[in-house]
């Protein structure tokens, strides 16, 4: 059964009290992992899935039992997942390095898996955006971190944000100034785009970026105008998710961090383990899933997670 303990927030704005249901506190609903990412709301199962990327394993946690169960093992180090326009999921597979879907039979199909010739690093984060395409991100930590893949070589020698489109099977490079991008969201009007930097997690001499950017997105979906949108700290922006008036909700070393549109941080959301990444889910869309190191945790709230699109 969830634990709850009362809900303790870091207001900085007076507008983040209003995104936030204090009533129900900070709940942990079951642990177990070794290290979550990638949470997603199943809405016609009532559940959430998410990964533990060193035990190589997928969890779930259904609403209907309260339980935390074993969901699939043996998955090639899956980490962010999203859910396609026609309710399939999505997932970035360190592994496999590749982006795959499940289908409605419960096989696995990977989408695409190179640029060119070359193999993508571990593609980590990705969102689906309202013409079908497929946006991710390709970061090296599965091929550099034993315990998150396999070890290997950057093919293509740089880390991407792509665009994949399932129907032609056409790859597109979107973003390429980031050094090792991350998470990635778009804004309800999908007309920005927002990439973290974590190129800091791994250093120890002080360096690498630990920043959310954001892009504008043309009509014809080309990424312009970068530029750093919040630095986020401690730790790093390892995912986020945007709500349906724009606010960029994101993880961070000791807390889930707020931002309002223009960048504001408007206010944190304490949690006792490093946030890894987070989703909105529940019969209503209001509640917060917060894969945070070893637990799933739930927060509700007054906002709901956005529906990109055009």
């Amino acid at each position: 059964m969830p634990v709850r303990e009362a809900l303790e927030v870091l207001v900085e704005d007076p507008g983040f009290t209003e995104l936030i249901d204090s009533r129900y506190g900070l709940e942990r609903l079951g642990g177990g992992a070794t290290w979550s990412e990638g949470p997603l709301w199943l809405p016609g199962e009532d559940a959430v899935i998410w990964s533990d990327i060193p035990g190589n394993r997928i969890l779930r946690w259904s609403a209907a039992t309260a339980e935390v169960t074993v969901d699939r093992t043996d998955v090639e180090f899956t980490n962010g997942r999203t859910l396609d326009r026609q309710g399939r999921v999505v997932t970035c597979s360190h592994g496999r390095r590749a982006v795959e879907r499940t289908e409605p039979d419960g096989t696995t199909t990977v989408l695409v898996d190179r640029f060119g010739s070359a193999r993508f690093n571990s593609p980590n984060d990705v969102v689906v955006a309202s013409d079908d395409a497929i946006w991710f991100t390709d970061p090296p930590y599965g091929i550099i971190l034993p315990q998150e893949g396999h070890p290997g070589e950057r093919e293509y020698g740089a880390h991407h944000v792509f665009r994949f489109v399932p129907g032609t099977g056409e790859l597109t490079a979107v973003v390429v100034d980031v050094e090792e991008p991350n998470g990635l969201a778009f804004s309800p009007d999908e007309r920005r785009l927002y990439v973290s930097d974590t190129s800091a997690a791994l250093r120890t001499d002080g360096g690498g970026q630990h920043c959310i950017r954001v892009y504008d997105v043309s009509s014809d979906w080309e990424c312009r105008d970068g530029r750093v949108f919040a630095e986020v700290e401690p730790g790093v922006a390892d995912g986020f998710r945007v709500d349906e008036h724009g606010n960029v909700w994101t993880s961070s070393g000791d807390s889930v961090q707020v931002y309002a549109p223009d960048g504001t941080r408007l206010g944190k959301i304490p949690v006792p383990e490093k946030v890894g990444n987070v989703c909105f889910g529940g019969p209503d869309g209001d509640e917060l899933f917060i894969a945070a190191s070893t637990s799933l945790y739930r927060v509700r709230t007054r906002t709901r997670g956005a529906t990109a699109t055009r």
